[in-house]
């Protein structure tokens, strides 16, 4: 009897236990399900507009995309009215730095300062994605640790950790001079210096390498060819794709020689040549314009307006080059060290006769697929990710508009609102 009295007492602690399983995990289920309805969605850039249409996401992930009055939205799902708004897949921003010294002691900043260092300088523009190429690698590592703990709200971070730069060059007295964190770079004497730091900086499991191929600060500085390639081909042997800082067409070619993955920059010291462009494309190179670097430079060289002008343009025909026989174009400002708005990056891509739809396509699907996530993130559709930008404007007619983010959603929670 008293068996059965505690198999009995089991019994209706298991059922109680797991009736209270299921409520939780319906009120989790509750919580995360969200319906925006209303809005005009671009699905990708190649994709026609639904106008009016609906995005239903459960658990981060969108389940349904179609017009309104097709798409039935579940009772238990939070609406945002979206009418009058432009959807899209998450932004990329493709080059950033988290060099500053806000960034210092990451581990240890508290969480409501990061999250709003975080909205200032990348989410309030939209972006759900980055990629870092250069910085402090603990400092980036501890952000990124803490966003995807849950901890702070901030994008998806991809970091290349330390800048490997030619002794002479970019150097940690230089970034310190400058206000910047001085450990963002690690310095190469040579060839075996090259390969031994860069197997080491493979080790801390970077997302990629970022070598500086050319530099102007003190003077000009060049890797030698061999060294950037005892790099590159390190980085391969660790499966690391490597970004590349070209400054001037010496720099570039030896890039190219080399098999590196993305120019991180047009050059700033004269212009890629028609046959670097088409070894370019023929080598799936991808190209992060940053043209709006230029403008910055050139005013703290104290350049003319028209000196200025002659160097924006420079790099604007660049990009018009790249693009035009077809070469992959990666969004990206060099943010962090340059100011925060990425405005007028779109305004300068624009002028450099890039459509609406090519800007969107490098801010979403290309990088995508450049950094194998095209099958998770990158569009609209069902069993994506939910990572969304609405915007306030449509930038299929003013370009402008796609800094005109009224919400950032990051796998299904919005890590952004604007007032």
């Amino acid at each position: 009897m008293r068996f059965i009295n505690q198999s009995l007492i089991t019994i209706c602690l298991v059922a109680i236990l797991s009736n209270l399983t299921i409520v939780f995990s319906q009120t989790n289920t509750m919580e995360t399900d969200l319906a925006l309805v209303g809005a005009k969605i671009y699905p990708s850039p190649k994709a026609s507009p639904i106008i009016g249409g609906v995005v239903l996401i459960r658990n981060g992930k969108i389940t349904a995309v179609g017009k309104k009055g097709k798409i039935k939205i579940p009772s238990r799902a939070k609406v945002i009215d979206c009418k009058g708004l432009i959807l899209t897949s998450g932004f990329w921003n493709n080059h950033v730095h988290f060099i500053e010294t806000i960034w210092e002691n990451s581990a240890t900043i508290p969480a409501s300062k990061l999250t709003q260092q975080l909205q200032v300088m990348l989410t309030k523009y939209g972006f759900v994605t980055v990629f870092d190429t250069g910085s402090v690698w603990a400092e980036t590592n501890a952000i990124r640790r803490r966003i995807e703990s849950g901890e702070i709200q901030g994008p998806r971070i991809f970091t290349v950790g330390e800048i490997l730069s030619q002794k002479g060059g970019l150097s940690p007295e230089l970034l310190k001079s400058a206000g910047f964190l001085s450990d963002a770079v690690i310095e190469v004497s040579g060839q075996k210096d090259g390969e031994e730091k860069s197997r080491q900086h493979v080790k801390k499991d970077v997302d990629a390498v970022k070598i500086y191929a050319a530099t102007y600060f003190r003077g000009l500085v060049e890797m030698s060819p061999v060294t950037l390639e005892a790099i590159v081909k390190e980085s391969r042997r660790g499966g690391k794709l490597v970004f590349v800082h070209p400054y001037n067409q010496n720099g570039a070619e030896a890039a190219i020689n080399a098999g590196i993955d993305v120019f991180a920059h047009t050059l700033s010291n004269g212009k890629f040549t028609n046959n670097q462009l088409k070894r370019m494309k023929r080598q799936r190179i991808a190209l992060i314009p940053t043209l709006r670097l230029w403008k910055v430079e050139a005013g703290r060289e104290g350049m003319s307006v028209s000196e200025t002008e002659e160097f924006i343009n420079s790099g604007v025909k660049q990009l018009r080059d790249y693009s035009k026989i077809g070469g992959q174009i990666l969004f990206g400002t060099d943010v962090g060290y340059i100011d925060y708005d990425p405005t007028e990056e779109y305004i300068f891509m624009e002028q450099a006769e890039l459509s609406f739809r090519q800007i969107l396509e490098s801010l979403t699907t290309a990088p995508a697929k450049r950094f194998g996530l095209s099958k998770t993130t990158g569009k609209i559709a069902r069993g994506m990710d939910a990572d969304i930008v609405l915007l306030s404007n449509d930038p299929a007619t003013d370009v402008k508009a796609f800094s005109s983010v009224r919400y950032t959603i990051r796998a299904g929670k919005i890590i952004y609102q604007s007032d």
